[in-house]
């Protein structure tokens, strides 16, 4: 390319563009395939095809499924992918019904199947310019969020082992459509952007509108204020961090009691911060209230609970879980029948292996059946105890957390408790030299 037509990318609005994607040459695009998207991807091929940046671009088109158009706008982006020598992939995603409406759970499909794509030595790269902060920053205000909910979206932040950038931040949605006219472009124009029965769409058509006919640069003050926000929150991260990282215990969870000396705008913003090591939306303040006064100090023998979204935070001894909503399996029998192949548990729990290595016990008898459950009534005499115990007490004395005493593996021979996997083992299951099986449950999350 002519040096002078380089020189010219290199003072316009690519300049930054080098700048912020350096050191980083291997990118993720997500490519919706809209203005926005197809601006940026031509951008970035516009400094690969000029050598400007050494750079190694790949794409994902998220089909969600919810437009009539969605194998259309598919076919768009891999045509536009292809004439531009870009690889493609088509992701199609499921929404979750988590109560958190269509946009949310779009949201969250997409940026679940983009973490499970990107590779380690990549970026990802996403396509919110100026007036997308604006219309977050407003929706964040409507909801009455505090400093971290309005500092809106940072041009950069941590996504899984890598980083997520977004390079068209400081670009208004005109800016967007004057490079896209002089460039020749054609994008997909999504019908459910007409739509102002959802918030964003409600405020970009009608709200922002209005108050930019009378505050021409408001986005641009908006984006001021997002910024300043981020870094006051910036600021008590820095400051509440070692005090934090007191409460937080190794499995994550997060002792009550320092909590209570604390000022209640204090404990809120430690609390805060819990959610965001979960990598969680942001509580409301009525919500981190629920929390504190019907989970963290309620009464001594309650097992409280408070969901969010697809998540719960539970009490249990001391400290506050985070814990993804799980099903308890008191209801489930499972028959384990000779030659005892590995077996494969529900709802993900694992698989029970009978091998050389796991939980000593020993072997059934011909005539007795075995069957895997997850409750059980009576009292049982367990190895180590003189005295029999209900399972409750067991589980207890065992330190078991109540959301994980329904999902433990129960071996039984006939209707005899023989092992809680892991846990204990019954009188009538001690192995011995002549009789002697070892258990292995292998649970989902182990190699």
């Amino acid at each position: 390319m002519p040096g002078k037509t380089l020189f010219k990318l290199l003072t316009m609005p690519l300049r930054p563009l080098i700048k912020l994607l350096q050191p980083h040459p291997n990118l993720l695009v997500a490519f919706s395939g809209g203005l926005d998207s197809t601006v940026l991807l031509h951008q970035l091929v516009t400094l690969r095809d000029t050598q400007a940046a050494n750079l190694q671009i790949r794409t994902m088109h998220i089909h969600h499924g919810l437009s009539p158009y969605a194998d259309e706008w598919a076919e768009h982006c891999q045509q536009v992918c292809e004439q531009w020598n870009v690889p493609i992939e088509v992701k199609r995603v499921k929404l979750a019904d988590e109560g958190l409406g269509l946009e949310a759970h779009a949201r969250a499909a997409r940026y679940q199947a983009l973490a499970e794509t990107i590779r380690s030595d990549e970026v990802l790269l996403t396509a919110q310019h100026l007036d997308d902060q604006c219309e977050t920053f407003l929706l964040a205000l409507k909801r009455g969020s505090g400093p971290a909910g309005l500092a809106a979206m940072p041009e950069r932040l941590s996504f899984g082992e890598t980083e997520l950038i977004r390079p068209l931040l400081g670009q208004t949605r005109k800016d967007l459509e004057a490079w896209a006219n002089e460039h020749q472009l054609t994008w997909i124009e999504d019908e459910s952007n007409q739509d102002d029965s959802y918030d964003r769409n409600f405020l970009r058509l009608r709200v922002i509108p209005e108050i930019q006919q009378r505050w021409p640069h408001f986005p641009q003050s908006v984006a001021r204020s997002a910024e300043l926000c981020g870094e006051q929150e910036q600021l008590l991260d820095e400051l509440l961090a070692e005090q934090l990282n007191a409460l937080i215990q190794d499995d994550g969870s997060l002792l009550i009691e320092p909590l209570l000396s604390l000022s209640d705008i204090r404990r809120a913003a430690l609390l805060r911060r819990w959610f965001a090591r979960q990598k969680a939306a942001m509580p409301s303040r009525a919500a981190l209230a629920r929390l504190w006064g019907e989970v963290a100090t309620s009464r001594d023998d309650a097992t409280p609970r408070l969901r969010f979204g697809a998540y719960e935070v539970r009490r249990y001894q001391g400290s506050l879980y985070w814990l993804p909503l799980m099903n308890g399996l008191g209801d489930e029998i499972i028959s384990w029948p000779a030659p005892f192949a590995p077996l494969t548990l529900p709802d993900g729990l694992g698989t029970l292996l009978c091998r050389s290595i796991g939980q000593e016990i020993r072997v059934p008898h011909d005539n007795e059946s075995v069957t895997v459950r997850f409750k059980a009534s009576g009292q049982f005499h367990i190895v180590g105890r003189e005295r029999g115990r209900s399972l409750k007490k067991i589980w207890q004395e065992s330190g078991i957390p109540p959301w994980l005493r329904e999902r433990t593996p129960l071996l039984f021979y006939g209707e005899q408790l023989i092992a809680a996997l892991g846990v204990f083992v019954t009188r009538e299951g001690i192995a011995t030299e002549q009789s002697c099986w070892r258990v292995d449950w292998q649970k989902e999350n182990q190699k």
